[in-house]
């Protein structure tokens, strides 16, 4: 979606850089930018098929990187503030999350940060962007699986498949503690390697997200989801440094009019970069009514 989010009318500063920058460096805070009426806001991004991804022609696009420049134009249509937005890629998702964790003011990140109790106390969420379902993959060849209560019997033989330190791990220990006790669990690095790993052969199962199996069936992956698995109990949001002056700013973006997520912009984008059906899985875990 070129350009999806801005106004005609409206003169933005949108930079999308490949410059890096280290722990500590910094924007500009919020006083400051509202004082001078323009500033910089750093943002970090892991990149993301569908989230944060370089289009055919090169532009860095995606819904984060749309929504985000989105609160560019919020700024400028409420309060006349030209905000520069310099985007910075990090291939690493523990790096990223450490560099938020240990930046400055005037620096926000997203990579489809789960938002958990934990981590709040170590970082500034904003408001949720998205309602993830975390969906129990396997190989197309496996048996299909009713219940969980069933996988012992269904899955025998077959280990899990874990991206190490993630919420995936957290739930793959516990259905093998209630449920498949004789299932070991081999750590991964990835979910390109999850994918990889499990479409070779027919061996082991595994949590991903659910945009990250649809993209792979859709290059031919051969997958199989378990909706029985199905979590839809997370929500993404972007993530900030402790003590951040962007906070009440970021939220505002979020919750004005009628809220953005009920907004007809975020469906555009959504639909645009997930496509229709993907989207509206989405959209049904988020309201489920």
């Amino acid at each position: 979606m070129k350009n999806c989010c801005l106004l005609p009318f409206i003169l933005l500063l949108i930079v999308s850089c490949s410059e890096s920058i280290e722990y500590g460096d910094t924007g500009d805070s919020w006083p400051v930018v509202k004082q001078q009426g323009e500033g910089v806001l750093y943002a970090l991004y892991v990149p993301s098929e569908g989230f944060a991804y370089r289009d055919k022609t090169g532009e860095l696009t995606g819904v984060t990187i749309d929504l985000l420049n989105g609160f560019a134009d919020f700024l400028y249509e409420r309060y006349e503030i030209n905000l520069e937005i310099r985007f910075v890629e990090e291939t690493d998702w523990t790096r990223f999350y450490n560099r938020i964790v240990e930046g400055s003011d005037g620096l926000i990140g997203m990579g489809n940060v789960t938002i958990t109790k934990e981590r709040k106390e170590e970082l500034t969420f904003s408001p949720p962007y998205m309602t993830n379902i975390a969906s129990l993959i396997s190989h197309e060849d496996a048996p299909e699986l009713p219940s969980l209560e069933e996988i012992s019997d269904r899955f025998s033989g077959r280990d899990a498949l874990a991206f190490e330190g993630t919420l995936h791990e957290t739930r793959l220990r516990q259905i093998i503690n209630e449920y498949f006790p004789e299932a070991g669990i081999r750590m991964a690095q990835s979910n390109d390697e999850i994918i990889e790993i499990i479409s070779l052969e027919d061996q082991f199962f595994a949590y991903i997200d659910i945009y990250n199996y649809w993209r792979a069936v859709e290059r031919g992956k051969p997958l199989q989801r378990h909706e029985a698995g199905d979590e839809a109990a997370e929500q993404f949001g972007y993530i900030m440094p402790p003590g951040t002056s962007w906070e009440e700013m970021i939220t505002e973006y979020f919750e004005h009019n009628e809220g953005l997520l009920e907004s007809e912009q975020y469906r555009r984008i959504m639909k645009y970069h997930l496509g229709n059906t993907l989207a509206e899985l989405l959209f049904h875990a988020q309201d489920p009514s």
